[in-house]
């Protein structure tokens, strides 16, 4: 085909040659000779062309979403805050279940607290009563043995109750019980307010999982120490480790306040000084009381233990008025009176419940640590953005301290006034007016 094509233009072309010639012969014009060239087009050969290229590129094609890949992507985005959402909700479950436990809980161990103490002053009132029948009476051998026995029964049941303090394992359900509430109306809130992130349920669990460490539901193994060497605020909040430091945006300043966030160098000043109030007065004060209702509590539960094994082992070997020197008879006076003040020192124990009044200063003064805490972990935030709202934070720390929020500025400036060189603050006024 390519040689028919090349031969028929040879031909038009050498026509056209001669045509012209002659017409020039015709006029008298000589010209000189022309040479004609032919270009014919060059063909490749295939095969050759296959061997050397064996590869075909194509030309590439730009991608571009489609609004196919876009739906895909928003469902994935949905599948995400809809786990999250799921995440939230079974957090919430088990908060709404820890809340009826620790209630349903905390009513039991307190009518612990009740049952036992009526049973066991009745034991030994009943014991010191018998033990006093028993010198009036000519065979006295089953009354001395009774009263022994039930003075024993009672120094076991004391010896318990004193270690475990029932009214103390209720007032640590109570406090549970309030806290997995407070826990559960924050949850709830998130819930309403929009779509929590993965932040906001570890955030949750990890407020969970130290409730739950703070306020152990079992006796045995987990149970938290009654009488403590040393005593401690009451830590119920997931505690950090580290402090993430982070720059400031500008050099020499600490705060960027061109959006401030609700905060200000002023509101800085205020909030810290309430800080260093809580801890110089109410943390301190709270340790305080803490510290002598322990040894008050260590004081009636190894007296009441002491007294009715004492009254044991005098009505044991009780006798009548006519006995050698008066022994017997003085050892019956023993065993009843030591049973008389056994009743009266687990009635002061149990009865006014001391251990409870000692759990009570421990949250309270854990109360006012977590307080003091909120407000360092927001003042070391070089952030603004990422602290609380200030205004807002304002307004709960002077709820929370029951106070108004001209009352929480008069607090702030007035406490320097009361510090002498010597770093004693003890006219200065307390940081909380609710307890």
């Amino acid at each position: 085909m390519v040689t028919i094509q090349a031969s028929s233009a040879v031909y038009m072309k050498v026509s056209n040659i001669s045509c012209s010639s002659q017409t020039r012969r015709r006029f008298g014009v000589s010209l000189a000779p022309t040479r004609a060239i032919l270009n014919l087009p060059k063909v490749q050969n295939q095969a050759k062309s296959t061997t050397t290229n064996p590869l075909l590129s194509l030309p590439k094609i730009p991608y571009s979403l489609g609004f196919q890949d876009m739906d895909i992507i928003k469902r994935s985005n949905l599948d995400s805050s809809t786990v999250q959402m799921e995440k939230m909700y079974a957090i919430l479950e088990s908060v709404t279940d820890r809340v009826e436990m620790h209630k349903n809980i905390g009513e039991q161990r307190d009518n612990w607290n009740n049952l036992l103490l009526s049973s066991v002053n009745s034991i030994t009132l009943a014991a010191a009563t018998m033990a006093g029948i028993s010198v009036l009476s000519s065979p006295s051998i089953a009354l001395k043995l009774s009263s022994t026995i039930l003075y024993l029964a009672a120094t076991g049941i004391l010896v318990i109750m004193n270690k475990i303090q029932p009214s103390q394992l209720a007032e640590e359900q109570r406090n549970a019980s309030r806290l997995f509430k407070q826990l559960q109306t924050e949850i709830q809130t998130k819930l309403t307010i929009g779509n929590p992130t993965a932040l906001d349920v570890n955030e949750a669990m990890e407020k969970v999982l130290a409730l739950d460490k703070a306020y152990p539901l079992p006796l045995l193994g987990a149970m938290i120490e009654k009488f403590p060497e040393t005593v401690e605020s009451a830590v119920w909040w997931p505690r950090k480790t580290e402090q993430k430091k982070q720059k400031s945006q500008e050099v020499g300043m600490r705060n960027d306040y061109n959006n401030n966030n609700g905060w200000s160098p002023k509101l800085e000043e205020e909030m810290r000084e309430v800080s260093k109030i809580i801890e110089r007065k109410d943390v301190a004060d709270y340790l305080r009381l803490s510290e002598k209702a322990l040894k008050l509590n260590k004081m009636l539960a190894i007296s009441g233990p002491v007294l009715t094994g004492l009254a044991a082992a005098a009505t044991a070997v009780s006798g009548g008025f006519s006995s050698t020197h008066g022994v017997g008879a003085a050892a019956t006076v023993v065993g009843v009176a030591a049973g008389a003040l056994a009743s009266v020192v687990n009635t002061l124990e149990h009865g006014g419940q001391v251990g409870m009044v000692f759990e009570m200063y421990r949250s309270n003064a854990g109360f006012f640590r977590l307080m003091e805490e909120s407000i360092e972990s927001n003042l070391k935030e070089t952030d603004v953005e990422r602290r609380e709202n200030g205004e807002v934070f304002q307004t709960k720390v002077a709820l929370k301290l029951g106070r108004s929020l001209s009352e929480l500025k008069n607090l702030s400036s007035s406490s320097s006034r009361y510090i002498n060189p010597h770093g004693s603050s003890d006219s200065e006024e307390f940081a909380s007016k609710l307890f």
